[in-house]
């Protein structure tokens, strides 16, 4: 257990370790505590208006029941936070990362209270106070879903989607999506139900898994972890997450940042994040990546040993002029050159629950 933004966290569980955790979430179905995220609902008839004045997705566009993975600007163009919304209908459903709990809440309530001012009608309610959240991953997480829901087919669930079902007997909100790669469900379960619902799927078959396999997952996923892959001074587009930003949106404006992300979208960025595949010793945050010549060109963010990639992977950012797939570099691992290449995310295919005509 390690301590994390004020909670407890568990890097491995003793039964299993990391490697066999990573391997049950990629062939099986693995369990991750996330309670620790932050689930946050907006009210109010302004709701969207207001929410779209602080993300850079198309939140007006957003159908009822489906979900959508967006960013929380700054003024200068750089990423607060990442976050996951749903359109629940009358109300707006946010996940935050808890890392940034306290000053995406702050944010929030800076902005509205500034909205309310000039008439604007809008809410917020700190979900998590009262509902835990439990992450299923796996390939044969439907199947044991399945078996626990009695009044809905989560089969027909795409990816990105959101219901709200009834749990082994306990009222939830099931979202279809997930930070592993896999397909898979994250589960709003009320506090006082959480311990039980958990104890379940483990009966059913679900293997818990921690930090140490929840990171080795995502990264083989190319997802970006908050605080070291994205943060506060890098822009979507640095960040390789314009795919955020729809045409209507880029044109629109109306989000903190706009100006200068579309002056990035306009006219190319000195830096990207991209991945690598390096031989040798992993490459781990912080180290440094370096042309043939030697000169100094990005730095690792992030990076492990891929199970399933059975290789060594990392992401990282590097001089735009670098940053064309398979372009040897040279990243520096404890004082020792290793030869790594510049690689295309994910490193290991997802396995996504889409409809057919989309895969």
């Amino acid at each position: 257990m390690v301590p994390f933004a004020g909670w407890e966290m568990p890097v491995l569980y003793p039964s299993a370790g990391v490697l066999k955790e990573h391997n049950q979430c990629r062939t099986e179905s693995a369990l991750f505590d996330v309670s620790h995220m932050v689930q946050l609902k907006l009210h109010g008839k302004d709701r969207v208006a207001f929410l779209e004045k602080l993300v850079v997705g198309d939140i007006a566009g957003l159908a009822q029941g489906f979900s959508r993975l967006s960013v929380f600007t700054n003024e200068k163009g750089g990423i607060i936070d990442d976050t996951v919304i749903t359109n629940a209908g009358d109300h707006l459903y946010v996940v935050v990362n808890a890392g940034c709990a306290e000053k995406d809440i702050a944010h929030l309530n800076q902005h509205m209270k500034e909205f309310k001012s000039k008439g604007g009608d809008v809410n917020l309610e700190i979900f998590s106070e009262q509902n835990a959240l439990i992450a299923v991953q796996g390939p044969k997480t439907e199947e044991i879903m399945k078996r626990l829901v009695k009044d809905g087919d989560i089969t027909t669930m795409d990816f990105m989607t959101q219901r709200h079902l009834t749990v082994n007997g306990v009222p939830c909100i099931v979202t279809r999506c997930g930070y592993t790669g896999e397909d898979g469900f994250e589960i709003s379960v009320p506090t006082n139900r959480a311990v039980a619902l958990s104890s379940a799927l483990v009966k059913e078959g679900v293997h818990p898994a921690g930090l140490g396999a929840r990171d080795s997952l995502r990264l083989e996923a190319g997802l970006c972890l908050y605080g070291h892959d994205i943060d506060a001074e890098t822009s979507p587009i640095e960040a390789g997450l314009g795919w955020l930003i729809n045409k209507k949106r880029k044109e629109q404006g109306g989000f903190l940042g706009h100006e200068t992300i579309m002056k990035h979208v306009k006219e190319g960025v000195q830096k990207k994040r991209v991945g690598f595949t390096v031989t040798g010793a992993p490459a781990r945050e912080g180290a440094t990546i370096h042309n043939e010549k030697g000169d100094q060109i990005g730095t690792i963010t992030s990076g492990t040993v891929g199970p399933t990639a059975k290789k060594n992977v990392a992401m990282g950012y590097i001089s735009t002029e670098f940053s064309k797939t398979d372009t040897p570099v040279v990243i520096k691992v404890r004082g020792r050159d290793q030869h790594a290449v510049v690689a295309k995310m994910p490193f290991v295919e997802t396995h996504y629950k889409k409809p057919a005509d989309k895969k």
